[in-house]
């Protein structure tokens, strides 16, 4: 049997550690995929940048709805490791392999079409044979209501940090002499898939004695009939809808508001290059602000009115510079005051933001006892694998908001910052502060009504706990 702690039993600080290190892998790939692989396939080797994006869109569908799959079968691996173990063990090897490929294609000249999109969905499925066991562990590590928030802390931190990491390593050390340097980008992703590998590894090895042994109850032969039964049960239960509602339109906006990011920074605020250098660092201590005080917030307020009231004050920081932008009351652009004056808005907005993803990823644990208590079953793998299915359909979503704003607008092709008609930008601004508001005041709304409290999950882990000691004993009584 595991020896995973009981639900009020701290849990020992390396297993935070060993967990949270886990993430490190999915930060890389995000970062990846977000900053870089666009201009790699385009302007280095060649393909035309809308079979890129139509690759890493396919990619991203493919993914989502395979996840549901990988976390069904994740919760009914049945082995002397546990249910996530063997996966961990398993994924990051060949996921290190496929990651350096994409970044260094087998192939001569120009990659095929066909050849990104077989690399693209090979990384994100290996990434998610990784991600999805270890974000299940949360629940199977503890019960307890703060200590998920703490290991989402982890996690969180060491996601950010390794992928502004690697984002630092790129520009400083691998792209230095050349931004659009193939050998580069190459040595980038050997380096990349050696620490995503060794990381997944190592936070495996760390929590084996923790958490390894066979899960209490053996699953039945796995067929897809009734693997598509059990993730549709999952997901009809009443608390995963209220978050996923909550979750779809926040992810929306991020994947909007990441498909725009060159446009805002390079065209409505005219960052220079030196200006963007600081960005990460930025981003990175709003992470550890985080970090140090959401817990607190979670102790005071609970995990809902923590996630609706962030969201929200993250959408206002967030969009004050831009109302200031058009009243006329920002700084002159280029300059170093209003370079320090958005990034004090950054700052304050991403970490309202980040505190509310984490509030909303640490709820999905307490829906995991309120479907076992339904159904006798738990599903953590599922349930996670749903978080991920909410949100890499929220960001397609998202890229495709951005495209149409940007046509809408009639934005020029190969315009240089300043060069852009204010009537241009203004239009792109509208559009995008307004589609922020609406998009932030439905996740703030459903996150609020998220119906597990901390007292209904500490009453539900009592009963669960009363419930399985009475089928034990009487276990124990027709087995003498």
């Amino acid at each position: 049997m595991s020896t995973a702690a009981s639900p009020h039993t701290p849990l020992p600080t390396r297993i935070k550690l060993f967990n949270g290190s886990g993430s490190v892998a999915f930060g890389i790939k995000d970062n990846g995929f977000s900053v870089f692989l666009l201009t790699y396939y385009n302007q280095v080797l060649g393909m035309e940048a809308w079979l890129v994006s139509l690759a890493l869109v396919i990619a991203l569908v493919v993914d989502a709805f395979i996840d549901p799959l990988l976390g069904n079968l994740s919760d009914r691996t049945y082995t002397a490791w546990g249910r996530r173990l063997p996966w961990l063990y398993a994924a990051p090897i060949p996921l290190a392999f496929v990651w350096y490929f994409m970044w260094a294609p087998p192939v001569d000249g120009t990659p095929s079409f066909w050849t990104l999109l077989g690399l693209a969905i090979s990384v994100r499925l290996l990434l998610s044979a990784c991600e999805v066991p270890s974000t299940a562990l949360v629940p199977e590590l503890t019960k307890d209501y703060d200590e998920r928030t703490t290991l989402f802390r982890y996690r969180f931190l060491f996601g950010w940090t390794g992928g502004l990491i690697m984002l630092f390593l790129a520009y400083q050390v691998f792209l230095r002499e050349d931004l659009l340097s193939r050998e580069g980008f190459e040595a980038y992703g050997l380096f990349g898939g050696v620490v995503i590998a060794l990381f997944v590894l190592i936070s495996a090895a760390g929590q084996h004695s923790h958490v390894a042994g066979f899960p209490k109850d053996r699953p039945p032969p796995f067929s897809l009939t009734t693997a598509f039964h059990e993730i549709r049960e999952a997901f009809s239960e009443k608390a995963f809808l209220i978050f996923a509602a909550g979750a779809l339109a926040a992810y929306i906006s991020q994947g909007m508001t990441f498909a725009l990011s060159n446009y805002l920074y390079y065209f409505v605020w005219q960052l220079n290059e030196a200006q963007l250098a600081i960005y990460p660092l930025i981003l990175f201590f709003s992470v550890v602000a985080v970090f140090v005080g959401l817990n607190s917030l979670h102790q005071r307020y609970g995990k809902a009115r923590t996630g609706g009231i962030t969201t929200l004050v993250s959408m206002t920081f967030w969009l004050i510079p831009y109302g200031l932008k058009y009243l006329g009351f920002w700084p002159e652009l280029g300059t170093t005051t209003a370079a320090a004056t958005l990034f004090v808005f950054i700052f304050l907005s991403n970490a309202a933001g980040v505190a509310a993803v984490i509030s909303a990823t640490s709820m999905v644990a307490e829906i995991v006892e309120a479907f076992e208590e339904r159904s006798g079953r738990r599903a953590e793998g599922s349930f996670y694998a749903g978080n991920w299915l909410v949100q890499k359909s929220a960001t397609g979503v998202g890229i495709m908001l951005a495209g149409a704003m940007l046509s809408i607008s009639a934005f020029p092709i190969g315009s240089a910052p300043g060069t852009v008609p204010m009537t241009v930008i203004f239009t792109l601004i509208a559009l995008y502060c307004s589609a922020i508001f609406v998009l932030g005041v439905t996740s703030a709304f459903w996150l609020n009504r998220f119906p597990i409290d901390r007292a209904e999950h500490e009453a539900r882990v009592v009963a669960l706990n009363e419930r399985t000691l009475m089928t034990d004993v009487d276990d124990t009584r027709s087995n003498p």
